[in-house]
């Protein structure tokens, strides 16, 4: 489907927050709030009155692309389409999130993961653009992947958990996620690194050794991303990837682990793969809009 309408919904539903906006075919933002992430009657409740009041302001929609947080079923034959399945965040696992808002809105609903809409964002207007693999993956409170491919996000039998890829922890280091000792999100994500560290991940001095086992780890994440999907874009997100110099810290501890494996293109290195947004913190919310695209 062609972006024809003057005006889209859209929503980066996350599990802190629902960023949901009004927003053109030119990815110009004409209405924006965030809404917290409470409960599902709460947070959908408020979310239906943002888009209702924008409707009443002058801008009509039809078509609503939402860019969630998961684990989501994507199958569109199944009768839980659109559904937050199992999540550990409380209060939300098996809520109906597309079915309701294409109900309660009257509009065309198109839903992903936050992840895969992220990335397809990145495909069509930011650091992805003309990549036949790319994966987007951001590391904040936790840490998930979304993938495309040819231009189609990533579905298979449920989608991507990059998060959950095992790795090898860092001396001396257990993961904190409840069902893996050692993958990627239980090692690398803002929580896991507070709680690994005993303190809040942004307090962490420039030379505090959670740095170096940072990069190894996602190091190990990106040398699979290589050799598993032979990536030509690896984008870093999340509000961990903020510091500075931590991007080329991940670049060289994955050079490190492949060892001159991976034969590149003539000009290409694996400093052109792994790279940080081209969209900014807006990967998600234009990823939304990429959905309906």
């Amino acid at each position: 489907m062609a972006l024809t309408d003057p005006y889209y919904a859209v929503i980066e539903a996350g599990g802190t927050k629902f960023n949901c906006a009004i927003v053109t075919p030119d990815k110009e933002i004409v209405a924006e709030i965030r809404i917290p992430t409470t409960t599902p009657e709460e947070t959908l409740s408020a979310t239906v009155a943002f888009f209702t009041a924008q409707r009443a302001a002058g801008y009509p929609f039809s078509k609503m692309g939402i860019a969630s947080f998961g684990p989501l079923d994507l199958d569109p034959a199944s009768p839980t389409y659109g559904y937050i399945t199992k999540t550990p965040k409380p209060h939300w696992s098996n809520t109906d999130l597309a079915n309701a808002l294409a109900s309660a809105l009257d509009c065309e609903v198109v839903i992903d993961t936050d992840v895969n809409g992220a990335a397809l964002g990145e495909y069509r207007w930011g650091a992805a653009q003309g990549a036949g693999v790319a994966v987007y993956v951001t590391v904040g409170t936790g840490v998930g992947g979304g993938i495309v491919v040819n231009g189609k996000p990533l579905h298979g039998l449920v989608h991507p958990e990059i998060g959950h890829m095992l790795v090898q922890p860092p001396a001396g280091i257990t993961g904190t996620c409840p069902f893996h000792t050692n993958c990627v999100e239980g090692l690398a994500s803002g929580t896991a690194l507070g709680k690994i560290w005993a303190q809040p991940s942004d307090t962490f001095d420039d030379d505090h050794p959670a740095w170096d086992g940072l990069a190894e780890v996602l190091g190990n994440m990106c040398h699979n991303l290589m050799v598993v999907l032979s990536a030509e874009k690896i984008i870093l997100g999340g509000g961990v990837m903020q510091k500075p110099g931590i991007v080329d810290k991940i670049v060289a501890a994955t050079e490190k682990t492949l060892n001159d494996y991976v034969v590149f293109p003539e000009g290409k290195s694996l400093q052109d793969v792994i790279c940080t947004p081209g969209l900014g913190t807006r990967s998600g919310m234009l990823g939304a809009l990429a959905l309906l695209d």
